[in-house]
C-alpha cells in the first residue's frame, strides 16, 4: 500500500505552511547595532557596508525614532572615537562625557522606552586597535578588566539597560557585575560576549569604528591571544557556563552563520537567553552578491535570519534587522 502519510500535504499552500511553520521572525527577535560619531547633521554611509551608516547624535535620534516605528525596540551602541583621544588604557571611555555616554542620554531622551545596550571594549578607544592594555609585548588581562568595569559603571550612569562586554577578557563578567552592584545598579543587565571567535568576518565593522588591531612587536595583527579558536567547540560551553556563573543575563556566539552548531550546543546547555550577533561581513558579503545580481537579497537574507533563529537564538543582532521588518510588514 502507497504511504498513507504524505508529507507534502503540508506544503501544499502558503496557508497551509504558515500555520505549521516552527519558527517566526518577528521584531521582537531583533537588536539593532547603531555606530554613532561625533559632529552634528552627520550621516556617513559605510563604504564596506553597503546602506549602512555612521550617526551624529543629533541624526541618532531621529534613527532611532525610525526603529521604535518599526516595532524595534532594542539597540546596541558603538562609538567611532576621534584619533586625538585614543590612547594605551582607553582613558575616554570613562569620560562622563564621553561620546558613548551622550549617545545612551540621547537615546534615552527621544525614546525613554528604547533599550539601550552597549559595547563594552577598549578597541574604539585604543590606539592599538586592541580590546586590552598593551605592556611589555601583552595584552594585560587584570589591568584591562579594571577599565572595563569602570566603563560599564559609567555606561549604567548614563541611563544604559544592558552593558554587553565584547572583549574577551577573562573573568570581566565577574567584575563588571560587582562594581554594578556595589554601585547600586542591580538592575543594569550584562549581556556577554561569551563565545566570541577570532573570525576574518569582522573587517567591515572595523572599518566602521576605524578600530582595526595594528601589528606592534610581539603582538600579531590579529586578536587570537584572547578571542577564540574557530576549531573549537567545547571550549565555547566552558567560557559561556562561567560567564553565567560569574553574572552574565544574556550570552552571546558571534558571529552567526558559521558558528550555528555552537548555537544549539549552547542553547542546549543554559537556561538563560542566547543571542546572535550576524556580524559586519555576513552583512556586506550579501549586499556584494545581490548587487552582482548573484543572489536574490531578501529571499537570502529572510533564510540566513530564521536558520541563526531556529539554531537557538533568542536575540539576534543584525544589520538586516530594518530590512527583515520592513519586508514582514
Amino acid at each position: 500500500m502507497y504511504p498513507i502519510r504524505r508529507n507534502r500535504r503540508l506544503r501544499t499552500n502558503e496557508a497551509i505552511r504558515s500555520l505549521v511553520r516552527e519558527t517566526i521572525i518577528s521584531p521582537n527577535d531583533f537588536l539593532v547595532p547603531l555606530f554613532v560619531v561625533e559632529g552634528k547633521g552627520v550621516k556617513e554611509e559605510i563604504a564596506s557596508m553597503p546602506n549602512y551608516y555612521r550617526f551624529s547624535l543629533d541624526l541618532l535620534e531621529g534613527e532611532v525614532k525610525s526603529l521604535w516605528s518599526l516595532g524595534l525596540k532594542s539597540v546596541l551602541l558603538f562609538v567611532k572615537v576621534p584619533d586625538n583621544l585614543k590612547d594605551n588604557k582607553g582613558t575616554e571611555a570613562i569620560n562622563t562625557n564621553g561620546l558613548m555616554q551622550r549617545a545612551i542620554k540621547a537615546v534615552k531622551n527621544v525614546c525613554p522606552d528604547m533599550l539601550v545596550m552597549t559595547d563594552v571594549a577598549l578597541d574604539p578607544y585604543s590606539s592599538y586597535g586592541h580590546d586590552g592594555i598593551i605592556e611589555n609585548g601583552k595584552i594585560i588581562n587584570d589591568d584591562t578588566v579594571e577599565v572595563l568595569a569602570e566603563m560599564s559603571l559609567s555606561h549604567a550612569q548614563a541611563g544604559a539597560n544592558f552593558v554587553a562586554p565584547s572583549d574577551m577578557m577573562d573573568g570581566r563578567i565577574l567584575a563588571i557585575r560587582e562594581t554594578l552592584e556595589d554601585e547600586g545598579y542591580t538592575d543594569t543587565g550584562i549581556m556577554s560576549y561569551s563565545a566570541k571567535y577570532a573570525s576574518a568576518f569582522y573587517g567591515p565593522f572595523r572599518d566602521a569604528l576605524d578600530s582595526a588591531p595594528a601589528a606592534i612587536k610581539d603582538i600579531p595583527k590579529d586578536k587570537k591571544t584572547y578571542q577564540m579558536d574557530y576549531s573549537n567547540r567545547f571550549e565555547a560551553i566552558r567560557e559561556t557556563e562561567m560567564d553565567i556563573d560569574e553574572g552574565a543575563d544574556i550570552v552571546m556566539v558571534k558571529p552567526g552563520l558559521c558558528y550555528l552548531d555552537i548555537v544549539r550546543e549552547i542553547k542546549n546547555e543554559v537556561d538563560v537567553p542566547v543571542a546572535v550577533y550576524q556580524v559586519s561581513g555576513e552583512y556586506s558579503m550579501l549586499k556584494a552578491a545581490a548587487e552582482k545580481g548573484w543572489l536574490d537579497h531578501d529571499a537570502v537574507m529572510m533564510e540566513q535570519i530564521t536558520a541563526i533563529k531556529r539554531a537557538g537564538a533568542d536575540v539576534i543582532a543584525s544589520y538586516f534587522a530594518k530590512d527583515v521588518v520592513k519586508l514582514l510588514s
